[in-house]
């Protein structure tokens, strides 16, 4: 039996010794790897997306790769596809770098839709369909993928089947003055990166999520997580609400954080500290109040201050 707790402190401060002063963006993610989801990491270029992801897949004894997008890619750069045989004159199938546990989306949103949505049957079913050939993908897999404020030129934004395959949404945004300067110690000889060791491996990872899925939710919570996904769909300021597959994800995420916490069971605060992560991002707000400034976090907070919360 492992020691899921050992496993977890132990891969959390392999991602604190690379990403300095940002327990809860670490949090958030290591939430989205226990509760088998994929994470969106928005940020400005420089804020540490990539990093972070490369320190989860150096403490992960598991297969990884990275995907660079851009404007160029193409759908069988990523899933791969049927190459011909010369010797006996028969196709057979390469796979792209998405056959891998952990894989990197790097600046997502730097490629075109037709491309970003190449990801959509890998994240939701585990699997790849070419020209009628269904591979399935190894397991534990997990997509981690960064990409740049919508607003800086040379992007795309994801399309809305895309983003709600997303489990959560982390922001890292520009260290504090004091974690700054930690950050340029630590660099001063070597980068923290190089000297983490992996802590977990596939078939621990797997148990642990096992683990998670026996979390208890007590049905008030459920019908608490339903209530404030089902807040989002009327909103007069949203054109298009938080769907099933939210309210899923933040049930399974509140699992994870009340594992991480030491707790058997789920707590309507674990819900409350999740729900904007989980759920504003698939939020599709009105153009007038997206130019007005208005975001789905807000949306998120103000179901969260009026729904009723468990007892």
């Amino acid at each position: 039996m492992i020691d899921a707790r050992k496993l977890i402190k132990k891969l959390q401060q392999n991602l604190e010794s690379v990403i300095r002063g940002k327990p809860e963006a670490l949090k958030l993610l290591l939430t989205a790897v226990l509760a088998e989801g994929h994470v969106l990491v928005e940020d400005a270029p420089g804020t540490g997306k990539t990093t972070m992801a490369k320190a989860l897949a150096a403490s992960l004894d598991t297969s990884f790769s990275r995907i660079q997008f851009t404007p160029d890619l193409l759908p069988t750069d990523i899933l791969g596809g049927m190459v011909y045989r010369a010797s006996d004159g028969d196709f057979s199938f390469r796979k792209g770098p998405v056959f891998a546990n952990v894989v990197l989306a790097d600046e997502i949103n730097r490629a075109s839709p037709r491309t970003q949505s190449a990801l959509l049957e890998a994240m939701a079913e585990q699997q790849v369909s070419i020209e009628g050939v269904t591979s399935t993908l190894p397991k534990p897999f997990m997509v981690i993928a960064t990409q740049n404020p919508v607003e800086y030129s040379g992007t795309f934004p994801l399309p809305e089947a895309q983003l709600d395959r997303f489990c959560l949404k982390i922001s890292l945004g520009y260290p504090e003055v004091m974690q700054e300067i930690d950050i340029l110690k630590a660099h001063a000889d070597a980068t923290p990166i190089d000297s983490i060791n992996a802590v977990m491996g596939a078939e621990e990872l797997v148990q642990l999520r096992t683990q998670i899925r026996r979390v208890a939710v007590e049905q008030s919570v459920l019908d608490y997580i339903v209530r404030i996904v089902a807040k989002t769909r009327t909103d007069r300021r949203v054109r298009l609400g938080a769907s099933l597959r939210g309210s899923l994800d933040l049930r399974r995420c509140s699992q994870a954080c009340a594992f991480m916490n030491g707790r058997d069971y789920v707590r309507p605060e674990d819900v409350q500290q999740l729900a904007v992560a989980v759920l504003a991002h698939r939020l599709i707000v009105d153009s007038r109040e997206r130019h007005s400034g208005f975001r789905g976090e807000v949306v998120v907070n103000d179901a969260l201050d009026t729904e009723a919360v468990p007892g």
